[in-house]
C-alpha cells in the first residue's frame, strides 16, 4: 500500500480515535467525579454518612472496573443500540468506554480526596460552611493536582479501549490496526499506526503533568515529578551533615598578682 492510500485511512481513523476519547472522557468526569465525591462523604466520619449508601455505590464501582473492557463492551452491545441506535461505530464505543472508565475514575477521585487535610474541612465547618462550601472551597481545589494527575491517567487508559474497540467494530486506530495490518498483512501501516498511538499517549501525559505542576506551583505546593517526568527527574542528593564544632574551654583566670 503506497503512502497516498494510506493518508486517509490514517486521518480518519485518528480522527475516529480521537472523537471516542473526547466524548468518553467528558462523559466519564460527569459520571465519575460526582462518584468519587459521594464515596468521601457517605464514608464513616464524612460530611454525609451513610453506610447503606456507601457500600451500595462501593459495590457499583467495583462490579465496573472488575469487567474486562473487550467482555464490558460485548455485553453493552443491546445497551449501546437502544442508546445510539446503533452497535458499531464510534458513537456506540462512547457508549462501552465512558461505562468502562466512569468507576476507575471514580476510585482516582476518591483516593485524590482522601488526601486533602481534614482540619480544613474542619475549619470551614466551624466557620459555618455547609457541605456545598466544603466540596467546592475546599475538597475539590485541593485535591485539584491529584485529579488531573487521575484524568491524565483514565485518558490514557481510554486510548487504549479505544483501540481494543477496534476489536468489536468500534473504528479507530484500533480498527485499522486490526482490518489493515493484522487480516491484510499491512506492516507498515501497522508500524505507523503503533507510532501514531504512542504520540497521542505522549502527548496526554505531557499536558497531564504540566497541568499537574502548574497547579500545584499556584497552591502553594512543589509537585513531586508524576509520569514520565519520573523517568528523568534527578534524585536529590541526602543533606551533608552540619559537622559540629567543640566549645572551647574557658581559659582559666590569671592569679591575681599580691
Amino acid at each position: 500500500m503506497t503512502w497516498a492510500e494510506m493518508q486517509p485511512l490514517l486521518r480518519d481513523a485518528s480522527l475516529d480515535t480521537l472523537f471516542m476519547v473526547w466524548w468518553s472522557t467528558l462523559y466519564t468526569i460527569l459520571g465519575g467525579l460526582p462518584l468519587g465525591i459521594l464515596l468521601v462523604l457517605t464514608d464513616r466520619g464524612g460530611l454525609l454518612q451513610n453506610a447503606v449508601v456507601n457500600k451500595a455505590v462501593g459495590v457499583v464501582v467495583n462490579l465496573g472496573r472488575s469487567l474486562p473492557f473487550i467482555v464490558l463492551m460485548v455485553w453493552l452491545i443491546p445497551f449501546s443500540r437502544f442508546v445510539v441506535g446503533t452497535s458499531i461505530g464510534p458513537s456506540a464505543a462512547v457508549v462501552a468506554l465512558a461505562i468502562g472508565a466512569i468507576p476507575f475514575f471514580a476510585r482516582l477521585v476518591e483516593t485524590a480526596l482522601r488526601e486533602v487535610d481534614h482540619g480544613l474541612v474542619e475549619a470551614v465547618q466551624s466557620m459555618g460552611g455547609g457541605t456545598w462550601t466544603v466540596i467546592f472551597k475546599v475538597l475539590l481545589p485541593q485535591a485539584l493536582p491529584s485529579v488531573i494527575a487521575g484524568l491524565t491517567t483514565t485518558v490514557i487508559a481510554l486510548i487504549g479501549y479505544s483501540a481494543m474497540a477496534g476489536a468489536v467494530g468500534g473504528g479507530g486506530l484500533g480498527n485499522l490496526a486490526i482490518v489493515y495490518g493484522y487480516q491484510r498483512s499491512e506492516t507498515g501501516l501497522m508500524n505507523i499506526t503503533i507510532v501514531l498511538l504512542i504520540v497521542i499517549v505522549t502527548a496526554v501525559q505531557l499536558a497531564g503533568d504540566l497541568a499537574v505542576r502548574t497547579l500545584a506551583r499556584r497552591g502553594g505546593r512543589q509537585a513531586a515529578p508524576v509520569g514520565l517526568r519520573r523517568l528523568w527527574a534527578p534524585a536529590r542528593p541526602a543533606p551533608k551533615p552540619v559537622a559540629t564544632v567543640p566549645a572551647q574551654a574557658e581559659a582559666p583566670e590569671a592569679v591575681k598578682s599580691s
